[in-house]
């Protein structure tokens, strides 16, 4: 029964840029093929729906973008997996952190080759963040499969739009493996604005945009939002769903999906106290609760105190080896699931603002810096919420200014969804 039910669900998953007006009738098929296969609770990535994909790889020299989230049953990596079942993987391309998940964000990372596997690992995140004619000549098909956590400056999507980008302008078919999104259940924050779009940020979308990785590759497709110079009517696109996902799951990580989301807890309040990159203050790396716990050497002494060090993938934290004052909220995730209540929280920095000594000194930023040189900017989307913290607004006024833009990306959003709300 089980093995009918996928191969019914492996005729509906060949989504292509083309088909974006079938999204629904995919959407009703999907949400039957869950209620057929309640009994199995367990949610399965895309990964392990190998009989919709299997068929595609076979006799294909394959390109695979992974890291360490790229695994089936929680433990075993994807390419031990396919190898096994006889899929000749070529080549592997890599995302920030590599291909084993070390390095610290930021950190360009050079090729190499998998001890385990033998296999060629190129980096998409170091000496260029796009695969090469050369580094596809010998492959036949892409795919993608990469745990994201559904935040928009969390840079998995940014490597997923140039590696569609790549897969027109080399005419390789792509198959995105979909995942779920921790962070699936909320829309909220501010819409990205043009003129700060970076690579912590390609498109106008809210900070936490509420669709999984396909669903994502599909309205970038859809939308035509790739580069121009690529254009997406000539994108092969296949997602293969998830099985057992909706949007009001709460689907917890079996691999951290970087070195410093090391559990749930950092996870969920990443799309808030991310924020405070942009600023003086630590975030919490080099410490065991990254996210979590926040603060600065010349905050009030009567804050919770902590003192960030070198660790793996944290080597040259901000104030390293110095005690700072600020914040902990760590707890269990399921008390921080209450506590955020699907919303973006700014209170945090809202205080520690009003606080910090030199006002002029608290965004990281050279003095005459154009507004969209502030790396606080490009995580927020725009350079209204720098001016918003400095007037001491309310979090009420902050999230009224979301609104307009919020409203028209649902909108969007709503025609690309797989997976029941």
């Amino acid at each position: 029964m089980k093995q009918s039910l996928l191969c019914c669900l492996s005729a509906i998953i060949m989504l292509t840029s083309a088909c974006a007006q079938k999204s629904a009738s995919v959407n009703n098929t999907i949400a039957k093929h869950d209620t057929l296969i309640k009994k199995n609770k367990r949610i399965k990535p895309g990964a392990e729906n190998f009989e919709a994909y299997l068929p595609l790889l076979s006799g294909k020299k394959v390109a695979l973008f992974a890291n360490q989230t790229t695994v089936v049953n929680d433990s075993i990596h994807l390419v031990d997996e396919l190898r096994k079942r006889g899929v000749n993987i070529v080549k592997i391309f890599a995302p920030e952190h590599g291909f084993r998940g070390t390095a610290d964000a930021g950190e360009k990372v050079d090729n190499t080759i998998d001890k385990k596997t033998g296999i060629k690992v190129i980096s998409l995140y170091g000496k260029k963040r796009k695969a090469s004619k050369e580094d596809l000549q010998d492959v036949d098909l892409l795919l993608f499969d990469i745990q994201d956590i559904g935040v928009r400056f969390y840079t998995y999507i940014s490597s997923l739009e140039e590696f569609m980008e790549t897969a027109v302008q080399f005419n390789k078919p792509l198959i995105v493996l979909d995942r779920p999104n921790p962070n699936g259940f909320y829309i909220d924050g501010p819409v990205l604005e043009k003129p700060f779009r970076s690579f912590v940020g390609m498109q106008a979308i809210p900070i936490v945009y509420g669709m999984t990785i396909g669903e994502y590759a599909k309205m970038l497709a859809g939308e035509n939002w790739i580069d121009s110079e690529f254009p997406a009517s000539k994108l092969r696109l296949t997602v293969i769903p998830c099985i057992n996902y909706t949007h009001s799951s709460r689907y917890k990580l079996p691999v951290k999906p970087s070195p410093n989301l090391p559990d749930m807890a950092s996870i969920y309040w990443y799309p808030s106290t991310c924020l405070f990159e942009g600023t003086v203050l630590s975030e919490g790396r080099g410490t065991d609760k990254p996210f979590q716990v926040f603060g600065h050497p010349d905050l009030p002494k009567n804050l919770y105190s902590f003192t960030p060090v070198s660790r793996e993938g944290a080597k040259d934290p901000k104030h390293k080896d110095k005690l700072c004052f600020g914040w902990n909220i760590s707890g269990p995730p399921e008390k921080i699931l209450e506590t955020i209540n699907n919303q973006i929280h700014l209170e945090y920095l809202l205080e520690a603002y009003k606080l910090f000594p030199e006002k002029n000194k608290f965004f990281i930023g050279k003095d005459g810096a154009k507004p969209t040189e502030y790396f606080f900017n490009k995580l927020s989307g725009n350079a209204k919420l720098m001016e918003q913290v400095k007037q001491q607004l309310t979090m009420a006024e902050i999230r009224r200014s979301w609104e307009p833009g919020l409203k028209e990306f649902k909108n969007i959003r709503k025609k690309y969804l797989l997976y029941e709300e």
